[in-house]
């Protein structure tokens, strides 16, 4: 990587990290300040529209609708009535009844033989079953309490307060189940319609919701004349207005409603009419604007009938959702191109809002998470306005340093060409049309490379540097094709020599442990500089030469690879040396040999033209620089500089299990591991051991098919003697054949089944396995069979002292 690259990298690593720490720190802060409390409430009114649940069957509300009050005449009316109301719903046996209504003042008597607070007291007291409300009131000497005349206070079931609790934006959201003063506590009006119902003694409820008073403050002796307040609930609304079951109060009154209608039923008695003003704005009313009272409060019993509230969600956890969150689209911003940085912070923010309404509505937790979303309305501009000041720096700095290097090339310039006028682009298009001119630059400098390796007339390969062939002109296709081999390009360059004999130069002596791999070694630079010579399978003399390619960086990319056919000149050297040897009787023959050898290089028609030469350096100057890393790891292998450390080996597994993630999930292969709850001490090098196991991973997936799964177990064999950490790999891949398997540990091995896919690598990473282990006292052995699978086994001694 150059070293400009890995500064702008860094750079970009810095301003991501400054603006994530920024972004987070403005998150908490949203979150901390409440900052946006008023939005957060906007956006909890419109998750509970989505959040609605069927009506209970057993809630019913008999409503002083528009319709009951034409029939009946003006409010108030005679208590007689409500009374005859009351008789007419209990003969249904109803579970409880609750008149949302209050009785303060006594009733004006204009018959003294009826009495309608007597009437009314009789028919509660009847039931047995009915709520009647209370309320606070400010007269001008403090709060006190107003509650119904004494007559139908004693005669009632429960008394319950009616308060409700009005948000900021006089929204009614909540409730307290418990209010009272001077040490008397009342249950609201839906938590004692519940009590009755089911028979409970207020106080003693086992399922009581909502956010208490602090200790303190319930414990602390209550101050004359303060309204106290208890179990703060969110209520979570099931519908809006009409959503419950509604039947007229004058069907009711009048006998229209059958009698068993109101049977094992929960009866909330209250106004509906919007003339009587009883309404409050809801998060459910929507276009209806007001919801009644009376079902507000049906809502409210609803809710403890279900055991379903709304508690807003810990501190901890709210900041951990939204910081997480916006973390989540900072890391996408990072590693993520901008479009899919842009989809991402979308698909955090849809993710967001919908966890937030699925925790609503399934656990009870409000989360709002409009921190989140103005942060990502935030971060996403900021962070792509620095990249695109990134990206026009980045554009000037280049092409400014392009532009300094030499032109190898002459530039014509169309005089017809319509310049664009400079004054009107902006600096980043400046920055890509001067990118541009620099990208058509060495575009034409490739196409000059390609045209000058096509024109040589001796046969040239441009190869990586593991010996793969990238580029091979006409001469080196006709000649691999006269042999038989019309696949050059991808192929291994010691697999297109393997059929030529060994080098006949004094170098390279009929016993020497010479390889084609040596072609690629930087090692015999010097030697492959000069040439050397062979024979192919068709009798013809061959001088082959071969050149590192390097970087700007100085950094080996490649190889350049050239045959010259030398038949006819060795045909005439041997024809000389056979007329030499006949004249000085074999004494003078090999000084001869060498002076036709010297003259022959003498020759400027044998000789690669210089331009030629720098221009094939050139063509493969992007290589890698695989090969000689696999050198450089087997040479460490083979050497004596280990650096052993006391390690567990599972994390060594796992660290090796993580490197090959990638690589598996390119094949969509999945890497299960099986390992035993105990440690795995060994004493190792842990970047060997390290190196070893993401060979075999790499082995496993490169020869395994798509969709499949590769086990790595580890397990400790303890006995009276040692202890050993025995470790599996298996795969279900191609499998070995039986003939390979004694090759396996060789150099330069590679195998392949006929319907295998080809796989890059050089067979020295078996040998590096072998090297290391055998370092380390370790044995591995395997088990294989073609289409079956391999399974490799490493059997290390344990460091138990």
């Amino acid at each position: 990587m150059k070293t400009s690259q890995i500064r702008v990298e860094r750079i970009a690593l810095r301003e991501w990290l400054v603006l994530s720490v920024l972004i987070l720190l403005f998150t908490a802060g949203l979150l901390y300040f409440k900052t946006l409390e008023r939005s957060d409430l906007v956006l909890y009114d419109r998750l509970m529209q989505l959040n609605t649940r069927p009506a209970r069957d057993d809630i019913i509300i008999v409503g002083i609708d528009s319709h009951s009050l034409s029939e009946l005449g003006k409010w108030p009316w005679p208590r007689q009535r409500h009374a005859e109301l009351i008789k007419q719903i209990n003969a249904a046996q109803p579970l409880a009844i609750g008149m949302d209504f209050v009785f303060s003042e006594a009733e004006e008597r204009h018959d003294q033989f009826q009495n309608g607070d007597q009437q009314l007291a009789e028919a509660l007291i009847s039931s047995n079953s009915v709520v009647l409300p209370l309320i606070s009131e400010n007269a001008g000497r403090g709060l006190t309490t107003v509650k119904p005349i004494p007559l139908l206070s004693s005669a009632a079931s429960q008394l319950a307060h009616i308060n409700l609790e009005l948000d900021k934006d006089g929204v009614v959201r909540s409730v307290f189940l418990r209010e009272g003063m001077n040490g008397e506590w009342w249950p609201h009006f839906a938590l004692a319609l519940a009590d009755v119902g089911s028979g409970i003694v207020p106080g003693t409820e086992t399922y009581l919701p909502g956010e208490r008073l602090s200790a303190s403050l319930r414990n602390a002796k209550p101050e004359p004349g303060t309204w106290q307040r208890d179990y703060l609930m969110h209520i979570p609304f099931a519908g809006s207005s009409g959503h419950f079951r509604t039947v007229p109060y004058v069907s009711v009154l009048r006998g229209e409603v059958p009698a068993e209608f109101f049977k094992g039923k929960y009866v909330l008695v209250g106004p509906t009419a919007s003339a009587m003003a009883d309404s409050f704005p809801t998060p459910v009313s929507g276009n209806e604007g007001m919801i009644a009272g009376v079902e507000i409060n049906a809502n409210i019993l609803a809710a403890l009938l279900d055991r379903h509230s709304i508690d807003a969600a810990p501190a901890g956890y709210l900041y951990l959702l939204n910081l997480v969150a916006v973390a989540v689209a900072l890391l996408a911003y990072q590693l993520l191109s901008p479009r899919k940085a842009l989809l991402a912070t979308a698909l955090v923010a849809a993710i967001t809002v919908i966890g937030s309404w699925a925790s609503l509505r399934y656990s009870g937790y409000w989360a709002p998470p409009t921190a989140t979303l103005l942060a990502l309305v935030i971060a996403y501009p900021l962070w792509s306005w620095r990249r695109l000041e990134a990206a026009i720096r980045f554009l000037a700095d280049e092409f400014r340093v392009l532009d300094k290097e030499p032109h190898l090339l002459p530039e014509f310039i169309d005089e017809d060409e319509v310049k664009p006028v400079r004054a009107l682009t902006d600096t980043l298009e400046q920055s890509i049309n001067a990118m541009r001119e620099a990208v058509d630059r060495v575009r034409d400098l490739r196409q000059f490379v390609s045209d000058s390796l096509a024109s040589l007339p001796d046969a040239t390969l441009v190869t990586t540097t593991d010996g793969n062939v990238l580029l091979s002109n006409q001469p080196a296709l006709d000649y691999f094709a006269g042999i038989g081999m019309p696949k050059v390009n991808d192929a291994l360059v010691p697999y297109l020599f393997a059929k030529m004999s060994g080098p006949q130069n004094t170098e390279y002596a009929p016993d020497s442990s010479f390889s084609w791999w040596d072609l690629l070694d930087i090692k015999h630079t010097k030697a492959m500089s000069q040439g050397i010579e062979v024979r192919d399978p068709q009798g013809r003399d061959l001088l082959i030469k071969s050149a590192p390619s390097y970087n700007g960086e100085k950094q080996l990319v490649g190889w350049i690879v050239s045959m010259i056919d030398i038949t006819s000149v060795r045909a005439a050297e041997r024809s000389r040396d056979e007329t030499l040897h006949f004249i000085s009787h074999d004494m003078r023959a090999p000084q001869a040999s060498i002076l036709a050898l010297l003259e022959l290089q003498r020759d400027s028609s044998t000789a690669l033209p210089t331009e030629e030469f720098m221009s094939r350096i050139e063509k493969a100057s992007r290589s890698t620089l695989g090969l000689a890393d696999n050198f450089v790891h087997l040479a460490q292998a083979e050497s004596q500089d280990y650096r052993f450390e006391e390690a567990d080996f599972q994390d060594i597994l796992l660290v090796a299990t993580e490197e090959m993630w990638t690589l598996a999930r390119s094949k969509n292969i999945r890497i299960q591991t099986q390992i035993a709850d105990e440690e795995f001490p060994v004493t190792v090098d842990r970047s060997l051991m390290t190196r070893v196991l993401t060979n075999l991973l790499s082995n496993a997936i490169k020869y395994s098919p798509r969709d499949t799964t590769i086990k790595c177990s580890l397990l400790l064999e303890q006995n009276l003697a040692d202890s050993t950490i025995v470790c599996s790999i298996t795969d279900q891949g191609y499998g070995i054949t039986h003939a390979d398997q004694a090759k396996l540990f060789q150099r330069f091995q590679r195998f392949k089944a006929n319907d295998q896919p080809k796989n890059d690598g050089v067979g020295l990473g078996m040998v590096f396995v072998k090297a290391v282990l055998d370092r380390h006292l370790a044995k591995i052995d395997f088990i294989s069979a073609p289409n079956e699978g391999t399974t490799f086994t490493i059997r290390m001694p344990a460091d138990l002292e």
